[in-house]
């Protein structure tokens, strides 16, 4: 059959190959089974065989998808921040004509939403031995290269004229101290953005105030 000049063309969608959508598919099933757990038990509590029970696999496709039960957690601990990630890049773009303001918006939306979620309280509860708390800190380092990269992105997309040294440095900085204000929580959210902005003023109006957005 052939179209008629008034027939609508079909419009060619792409689709996400089957293997990558099984993959995200088991991903976010393995996440969701680790929340679970958590609501009940402190991480260090967690074996991967609980895990893989309440996911509804066996243990060793868990095992085969991440290689090592810190391999998971270092996973999960970075499966989590992506919705803070989101409202921090949405912050930064919302003050594209004021650096100083973007930065101290996107820093306070992450303080807020962090110390308003129930899972980063339990995440965080612990004494820095037997529990998650070494993934952001001791052993933080995939976490903080990872929440670098996609804010360096954020902010070179917002100021492109920016010398890409010193928005990765200022990425960074701000990422570290986030990861240290909700560590170590001091005062209230506002407080803590407000005196981060003024610390790193200078190097924000030197870094990006110059270009314009």
């Amino acid at each position: 059959m052939t179209a008629s000049a008034g027939t609508i063309p079909a419009v060619a969608t792409a689709r996400t190959p089957y293997p990558e959508a099984a993959r995200r598919l088991l991903r976010e099933t393995l996440f969701g089974a680790a929340r679970d757990q958590l609501q009940s038990k402190a991480w260090s509590e967690i074996t991967m065989s609980n895990i893989a029970e309440t996911a509804g696999v066996s243990r060793q496709t868990l095992y085969k998808e991440f290689g090592s039960r810190a391999e998971f957690g270092q996973a999960f601990v970075i499966h989590e921040g992506e919705r803070f990630l989101d409202g921090v890049e949405a912050a930064v773009r919302e003050h594209l004509d004021d650096p100083r303001a973007a930065v101290g918006a996107a820093l306070g939306k992450f303080l807020h939403a962090a110390g308003e979620d129930p899972l980063v309280r339990i995440l965080l509860s612990d004494d820095g031995t037997g529990g998650m708390l070494p993934f952001v800190t001791t052993q933080g380092m995939p976490v903080v290269q990872w929440a670098t990269a996609r804010l360096t992105v954020t902010i070179e997309e917002g100021w492109p004229q920016a010398p890409p040294t010193k928005v990765k440095l200022l990425a960074e900085s701000l990422v570290r101290l986030a990861i240290s204000y909700i560590t170590a929580p001091s005062e209230a959210p506002e407080t803590t953005a407000a005196k981060a902005g003024e610390l790193l003023g200078p190097f924000i109006d030197d870094a990006l105030g110059s270009v314009g957005s």
